[in-house]
């Protein structure tokens, strides 16, 4: 159920990480759900095993939103230059 739960809480994180984003990425909803999903997983694991914060607390969420606006800006990025390279 655990795991459930950090796939919801991603999905809002997706969300929120792509309102706090500068910009406009041309992403889906449902990728960006799955970058806020990843992003959560990634940053709730790594906050976790470092003693960052335990699981429920309030910077877990801030970590959460954290991990998905740098994966935003990494996919951002290989968009990016993976469009220009084809002319």
């Amino acid at each position: 159920m655990h795991y459930v739960w950090m796939a919801i809480i991603g999905f809002v994180v997706g969300l929120i990480a792509r309102a706090v984003l500068p910009g406009t990425q041309s992403l889906g909803i449902i990728l960006t759900a799955v970058l806020g999903i990843a992003g959560s997983f990634v940053a709730g694991f790594i906050g976790q095993a470092l003693g960052w914060y335990s699981a429920g607390q309030g910077a877990g969420f801030i970590g959460s939103v954290l991990g998905a606006v740098v994966l935003l800006l990494v996919v951002g990025l290989l968009r990016r230059s993976g469009g220009s390279g084809n002319s």
